[in-house]
């Protein structure tokens, strides 16, 4: 698929995201809207604690913008739980339409893309976007308990507890905008560790990436930031490395959400953050901000998701990547 133009660059009108204790130590700590440093959300299983971090996401960003939810058109949603249960349970008590999403760590990007269209094309006055992860959860459905106290590898990257919920539409203001989309395309290359998610996901990253510049005929340098979802530290060197084999420099406005969320070494996080909720909670608590402040006026963001499933694992198959990007600037003030 070609780059998708927004004629309308619809509006990140609002944004609100959720944390766990590990995540609100970290460097942006301080910038998230909502913690609870149990994880448990005051519920009694892990998955139902993810359920409550996505509706507490969703009623914090209706609340936020002031509108009902009949002034909402469809709710796009996902997490890494199977058949997408976090979302489904945690926004069923909201009369909207649902639309359930599987992208992995690429969730937040695929549904922020997916809203940007339907309101772009006028399907839709406004849309939300929502995603979530927990670690708890996520380590007992793709790798074990935590009661069974196994060793992480060095390249491992810890799932982030939290989740993010955005609304998209055409309000007027002083808000950052959707101007294009690239949906991203399945990539495998033959990857099968676990425990390096990285090194699976960078591919897909190298491969969208490439083709957006390609294809725009703009360059790294164009851009105050380029984003990657949660690449974390073996990727991010994999995709900086790659691009610069396909003729593009990023080394230099390069950032990873998987590298902001935790002081990797103080926290002990070896390669960094992982999970839907690690590219939704830095891009709504940290660039949406710094977009607003005029620190960055033009980024893209594209979160990478590896996407495998406890069966195909159990089945010995390697990983598939992808990558969703956006390009969101501030148009004017």
């Amino acid at each position: 698929m070609s780059i998708i133009e927004l004629k309308s660059a619809p509006a990140i009108e609002y944004a609100y995201s959720v944390v766990g204790k590990r995540e609100s130590e970290g460097p942006i700590g301080k910038k998230f809207d909502f913690v609870d440093k149990s994880d448990k959300f005051k519920m009694d299983t892990w998955e139902k604690a993810e359920s409550e971090m996505q509706r507490i996401a969703f009623d914090g960003v209706l609340t936020r913008s002031g509108y009902n939810i009949s002034d909402i058109g469809a709710i796009f949603a996902g997490d890494l739980l199977n058949q997408c249960t976090g979302s489904a349970y945690g926004l069923a008590g909201f009369d909207a339409p649902y639309f359930g999403l599987y992208g992995a760590c690429s969730t937040c990007a695929e549904s922020l893309i997916l809203s940007s269209l339907m309101v772009d094309s006028d399907k839709l006055p406004r849309a939300a976007a929502v995603c979530s992860s927990h670690n708890c959860s996520a380590e007992r459905q793709f790798r074990f308990p935590l009661e069974y106290g196994g060793q992480r590898t060095p390249t491992a990257q810890w799932t982030v507890t939290g989740a993010a919920a955005f609304i998209v539409g055409k309000k007027s203001g002083f808000h950052p905008r959707i101007t294009a989309v690239l949906p991203g395309t399945v990539v495998d290359k033959g990857i099968t560790d676990i425990s390096n998610m990285g090194a699976a996901m960078a591919p897909a990253a190298v491969n969208t990436l490439t083709q957006y510049f390609n294809e725009s005929g703009e360059e790294p340098e164009d851009f105050d930031a380029i984003i990657t979802g949660d690449l974390g530290y073996e990727g991010s060197k994999i995709l900086v490395d790659f691009m610069k084999n396909n003729g593009y420099d990023i080394s230099r406005n390069h950032y990873d959400c998987g590298l902001i969320i935790y002081d990797r070494e103080r926290q002990d996080m070896h390669a960094g953050g992982s999970g839907c909720g690690c590219s939704g909670i830095v891009l709504a608590s940290h660039y949406l901000e710094k977009l607003k402040n005029l620190d960055v006026k033009r980024i893209l963001f594209m979160a990478t998701g590896a996407m495998m499933s406890p069966s195909s694992l159990l089945q010995g198959l390697s990983i598939p990547g992808i990558g969703h990007l956006l390009k969101i600037e501030m148009l004017s003030k």
